[in-house]
């Protein structure tokens, strides 16, 4: 089974202007395969929702894919430049008064609000001028995000990289581990894995989770850097501790197999279920296997079911796949084969077929087949 592809992840900023990178794992490694790495370019997350980071594929999120924008594409209407009193580029679009535009905790970053909530235009603005009125490595990161994703400003590799380097002479660590996404990615920069190493590590050991979790996968592909199953395990606790749940689940898994670690199921355990909680979807199909079964943890059905149950609501297929399974011979939950029939048509859907679960749905009554295959219709439709 493959390892599957995260959701964000999702690291959000701590104060002020605290980027958030979006990190995107397809760990089927030396654990299972070979995953995939970092992320080019820094995508922010409304608040009010866990963000899932994705790092930018090398070769082929982690993925340099921004997999979801962030809000909405820039709400501010470009009007003609105006040239501001500091000297170099004007600040662009049309000036707004800021509505309560601060970012959660209330530290009032209006760049980094009017950022979060697609003001992308405001958000250069404001940075712009934060920028030359002193050293503020957090407006200038945040220049490189804009240049570096093309929101509200023409895409410009070559911006974004000038601005990381500032942000990053001036301490900043997500500076760091964007420059680390585009040179390992090759955008902008020369690809260099060994580069990205060292400049992934300099942010990890500046308290960037991000950054050390990219750089526990470099350590597990061993691609440039030499192959250390117990280094990555290294930096996976430590991006792990910092609440990245693709380094959570990494981690977990490595425990579980006793690879690089020695072997230790309950605290894989409790990672999965830390990962999952934090919405990982497939730390929430792996961690609800582990509760059905009893392993690492007591077992229990219908927590499980109910696990299943949320992944299934995420598009995971295996989960839809196991959820039906419970629901046709009511383990965990009611019987109710209408509805596992209907669980079974979407996972069929993504290409998980099921005989036993066919044959459920043969033998249902037109009537409740019928329903079943509308509830299956309407729940596609809804997520096109």
């Amino acid at each position: 089974m493959s390892m599957g592809q995260v959701r964000r992840v999702s690291t959000a900023s701590a104060r002020g202007m605290a980027r958030v990178c979006a990190l995107n794992l397809a760990l089927v490694l030396a654990l299972v395969g070979a995953p995939a790495l970092a992320q080019t370019a820094a995508q922010p997350k409304p608040s009010d929702k866990p963000s899932s980071e994705k790092p930018a594929k090398p070769a082929a999120k982690p993925a340099a894919k921004p997999a979801e924008k962030p809000a909405a594409k820039p709400t501010n209407k470009p009007g003609a430049p105006r040239p501001d009193a500091g000297g170099g580029p004007p600040l662009l679009g049309q000036q707004i008064s800021y509505p309560s535009l601060d970012t959660p905790g209330g530290s009032g970053d209006l760049a980094y609000g009017a950022y979060q909530r697609g003001y992308y235009l405001s958000a250069f603005n404001e940075a712009l001028k934060r920028a030359r009125a002193g050293t503020d490595p957090a407006a200038m990161t945040l220049l490189g995000d804009l240049y570096g994703s093309g929101y509200g400003v023409p895409l410009d590799f070559s911006k974004a990289i000038e601005w990381y380097r500032k942000a990053a002479a001036a301490g900043s660590p997500g500076a760091l581990l964007s420059l680390g996404n585009l040179t390992l990615a090759g955008q902008g920069l020369k690809k260099d894995e060994l580069e990205a190493a060292r400049l992934f590590r300099e942010a990890a050991e500046k308290g960037n989770g991000p950054a050390a979790y990219n750089l526990g996968l470099l350590y597990l592909q061993g691609r440039q850097i030499p192959k250390e199953p117990t280094e990555a395990a290294r930096w996976f606790e430590v991006a792990a501790g910092k609440d990245i749940e693709d380094a959570q689940y990494a981690l977990a898994v490595l425990l579980k197999e006793g690879n690089g670690v020695e072997k230790d199921v309950a605290q894989s355990a409790q990672l999965m279920a830390s990962a999952a909680r934090l919405g990982h979807i497939t730390a929430q199909v792996e961690f609800a296997i582990m509760q059905f079964n009893g392993v690492g943890v007591p077992k229990d059905e219908a927590a499980a079911a109910a696990m299943f149950r949320k992944a299934a609501l995420g598009g995971n297929a295996i989960a839809q796949n196991r959820y039906a399974r419970l629901l046709a011979v009511g383990r965990g939950v009611s019987q109710d084969k209408t509805q596992a029939a209907a669980w079974h048509l979407l996972a069929k859907h993504r290409g998980l077929g099921d005989p036993m679960l066919d044959e459920v749905l043969e033998k249902l009554p037109a009537a409740d087949r019928k329903k079943a295959e509308a509830q299956a219709a309407r729940w596609e439709a809804g997520r096109a």
